[in-house]
């Protein structure tokens, strides 16, 4: 047998930008609580009680039936060719009506960039804005991939600490003081994932200021903007065509393994935009787009905004709930369908809470070390996009476990 000689290259070589890459925890927790539910402790049919899954987030209601019926509709009639790799001009057209009517900006339809998902808008976005060395600001806590599609592209993300007082987000002071010659542009999302925050319309205003006098850029994720219950929710895109925007079918839509999405871009950025998306992927999914074109009925946005209500009393049910148990938090969530909250009054850290409660109260929740680095160990996440019963079960299994 021939063995390869030490000095010869290793053909699985990874490349360095992996290594820069974590994993990411949110799944690896699940595959464990995946694990405990097959055991006979959570098998109802052995006297056990069935994991309560609390941690991933992804809405619990699919498509709308209008939605699913477009994408039937789609395939029977054949309507599966490619489309152009910025999207159907339909489905643009019908996104920038979208903006209209419901944000009250006005949205060139040819600025608006259909993509396949969220995840493959901010690919693009990065493919084309960073250099090596490049940086970007964030808040800590934020979403891990974000963070990581800089990375990928050579850059790197510089996670600014955030406190309750600023609602885990940045502010315009907080972006002048860590400006430096290598930042490149700040990355936002409002509503925030892991926290439900929005980033207020003022403050907003005012980091998009310092970045446009630096010559800087600002990307604002907004996939839950449309699951906003409070404050009078507006898009970052009121503020200037110079502001990037990714959004997302998932959330709102309920659409979440259908991978759509688009980009709202300055108009010199579309044709390069659309130059990567051509040879990346070439288009969104077809069947996707046809499908999507039935969100913007009345009737679908009527379904989609009771979803919305339904979530907002779901929100109104587990805060306070959470506050009586101990597990405080410290700052009410006005979007998405998460709540970040504080588990040191019951254990050390995050990560073995949210295991201990997995095995003992089989509930699954997320420990706050995938979002950074700023007492994330401190939190969790816990997700309520799940129905109201199993929120009370989970309520009732906490206080269960935690008073023991």
């Amino acid at each position: 047998m021939s063995v390869r000689p030490a000095s010869t290259p290793d053909p699985l070589r990874l490349a360095q930008r992996v290594a820069g890459i974590e994993p990411f925890w949110v799944m690896e927790c699940a595959k464990a609580a995946d694990a405990i539910a097959r055991t006979a402790a959570c098998d109802p049919a052995q006297g056990g009680e069935r994991m309560l899954y609390l941690n991933i987030g992804e809405p619990d209601e699919t498509a709308p039936a209008a939605v699913v019926a477009a994408a039937q509709a789609c395939l029977d009639a054949g309507r599966t060719q490619y489309t152009h790799a910025v999207g159907l001009p339909a489905l643009r057209k019908a996104l920038s009506g979208w903006y209209a009517s419901r944000w009250g900006v006005d949205i060139d339809p040819g600025r608006i960039v259909v993509t396949a998902g969220a995840s493959a808008a901010l690919q693009l976005l990065c493919t084309a804005l960073v250099e090596p060395g490049d940086e970007f600001l964030m808040p800590d806590p934020c979403y891990p991939c974000n963070r990581h599609f800089v990375t990928a592209s050579g850059g790197a993300a510089r996670l600014l600490p955030t406190t309750p007082a600023q609602r885990f987000q940045l502010d315009a002071t907080s972006v002048a003081d860590a400006w430096g010659p290598a930042t490149r542009g700040v990355m936002l999302a409002s509503p925030s994932n892991p926290t439900g925050t929005s980033v207020p319309a003022e403050t907003l205003a005012g980091i998009v200021e310092v970045v446009r006098a630096r010559g800087g850029i600002t990307i604002v994720d907004e996939i839950y903007l449309g699951l906003s219950y409070d404050a009078d929710a507006q898009t970052a895109l009121a503020l200037g065509e110079d502001v990037l925007v990714v959004n997302s079918f998932s959330k709102y839509f309920g659409m979440t393994g259908w991978r759509l999405g688009w980009l709202v871009l300055p108009e010199a950025l579309v044709a390069p935009v659309e130059k990567l998306a051509q040879n990346l992927y070439i288009c969104a999914s077809t069947i996707a787009q046809q499908a999507a074109l039935a969100c913007f009925t009345p009737e679908t946005l009527a379904v989609c905004e009771e979803r919305r209500a339904t979530m907002k009393a779901r929100r109104d049910y587990i805060v306070p709930a959470l506050n009586a148990l101990g597990l405080t938090v410290p700052v009410q969530p006005d979007g998405a369908f998460y709540v970040w909250f504080d588990v040191t009054t019951h254990a050390p850290d995050s990560w073995q809470f949210c295991f201990d409660m997995m095995e003992r109260a089989h509930v699954a929740l997320t420990p706050g070390r995938d979002f950074g680095h700023a007492e994330t160990g401190r939190y969790a996440r816990l997700s309520f996009a799940s129905s109201m019963g199993d929120l009370h079960e989970a309520v009732r299994r906490l206080q269960r476990e935690l008073g023991r």
